[in-house]
């Protein structure tokens, strides 16, 4: 708890990046309290969006995850931000996380830079209509 109290003091005024850690945490439970949330509110189903929904989960206010970095060299999202990922691009590794040091997020974050970024639209080198890109 001090080293996390700790973390927290040092980027308390840090704005460019979001780092979540999520301890005890379970995407579907998440999706199923939003949901709860909404009936209880007496929300008519017509009237729920992506964005209403959103503003429902444990991470509002907080921007979805551009980057996922997966270690351990399991190939699983684990239950971990099921909706908010839906969009990310995940980066998998063997490194355990305790050994995920500087060096390993530098090729995480290389590896992304890479990548062309689509948000499940069409691409520009689409040759056929209704091709998308998934």
């Amino acid at each position: 708890r001090r080293k996390v109290k700790k973390a927290i003091e040092l980027t308390r005024k840090n704005q460019k990046l979001v780092l979540c850690i999520a301890w005890n945490y379970g995407g579907r439970d998440e999706i199923v309290h939003a949901a709860q949330q909404l009936i209880n509110e007496k929300i008519p189903a017509k009237k729920i969006t992506e964005e209403l929904f959103s503003q429902h989960l444990y991470t509002r206010g907080i921007p979805d995850p551009d980057l996922v970095v997966r270690t351990s060299g399991e190939y699983r999202t684990s239950n971990f931000l099921s909706w908010q990922t839906a969009y990310s691009e995940w980066y998998f590794t063997p490194t355990l996380w305790p050994d995920f040091d500087r060096e390993e997020l530098r090729k995480a974050i290389e590896e992304y830079g890479l990548r062309e970024r689509r948000f499940g639209g069409r691409t520009g080198n689409d040759d056929q209509e209704g091709s998308y890109a998934g």
